[in-house]
């Protein structure tokens, strides 16, 4: 049977589809525009989005298993609560879902709380699913390097509580992992839940302390700010987003994103391998180590 893969063009999307291709998987993906993506050949793509009911339910024919993730939008909720009805009507109760750390104790962050509502929607329709609970990407210390380099600042006001930022190709081979588990039973599987962190739980100070090492000059941290880091966000996304980062910037300088009793070893029993870690990521993007697989 087939997979299908929602969110494919991004980060975690386009690795949930090459670890899938790479285990031999049938994968089906669902993009707005079919020009700009090039998964290879195995790979088939729809053209749709999870609000085009037409193009949902054909994307769903012959389908076994769905890999959910949507994008933090205004209707984020919509497109969850849509696509898995879609989903219902054509039969399909196999899903791993990527919803986010702390969901269900993060209420007042929308995207937050947005992705606990989907998560109670696979529990009360019975649903068979996998979810997984990112922690902080790493990899959006991408969009902050220049910042970084050139200002010798660290701006993500993460504060002193501590993060443990997660690498996304962990993320997605967790994610195909769990999705061949689940398509390939013989029967549905009951809901289980999994967060997603890293090897070190970090600070502030602690991420502005290796970027200092890396680039031999000190590197300070900006501090525990999310006003400030709502009024930059403002300046080249929508207010309304902005304004939803600030929260969650709150929550991590109140709550961190600090990893149960377990859940390391138990990601790395998953993998059979060590989590990517935030100062070999650091490094390979400043050009001082190789980028791991």
């Amino acid at each position: 049977m087939t997979i299908l893969v929602t969110g494919a063009t991004g980060r975690v999307g386009r690795n949930v589809v090459e670890q899938l291709t790479q285990r031999g998987a049938r994968v089906r993906v669902l993009t707005r525009n079919p020009t700009k993506v090039d998964f290879g050949g195995g790979v088939e793509v729809m053209k749709g989005d999870l609000l085009d009911i037409d193009a949902l339910r054909a994307a769903f024919s012959g389908v076994s298993t769905l890999f959910l993730l949507n994008a933090v939008t205004g209707d984020e909720f919509t497109q969850a609560i849509v696509t898995l009805n879609v989903a219902r009507e054509a039969g399909v109760d196999r899903v791993v879902y990527l919803s986010v750390f702390d969901a269900d104790r993060a209420v007042n962050v929308p995207h937050f709380a947005v992705k606990f509502g989907a998560e109670r929607m696979l529990e009360q329709m019975r649903f068979g699913a996998t979810i997984l609970r990112p922690s902080y990407f790493i990899d959006n210390e991408v969009m902050i390097k220049d910042v970084i380099v050139n200002h010798g600042v660290y701006p993500m006001p993460i504060g002193s509580k501590g993060v443990a930022m997660v690498d996304a190709r962990d993320i997605a081979e967790v994610a195909a992992i769990e999705l061949i588990r689940r398509d390939q039973a013989s029967s549905t599987l009951p809901i289980d839940t999994i967060n997603l962190v890293g090897p070190d739980t970090l600070t502030g100070s602690d991420a502005a302390a290796i970027w200092t090492d890396l680039l031999d000059r000190p590197v300070a941290y900006g501090g525990d700010d999310p006003s400030g880091f709502e009024a930059n966000m403002a300046t080249f996304m929508p207010k309304w987003m902005a304004y939803e980062m600030r929260l969650m910037a709150e929550r991590y300088v109140r709550h961190g994103m600090i990893p149960e009793a377990g859940d390391r070893e138990r990601l790395t029993g998953i993998l059979g391998r060590p989590l990517h870690a935030y100062h070999n990521f650091a490094a390979a993007l400043v050009g001082k180590g190789a980028a791991t697989a």
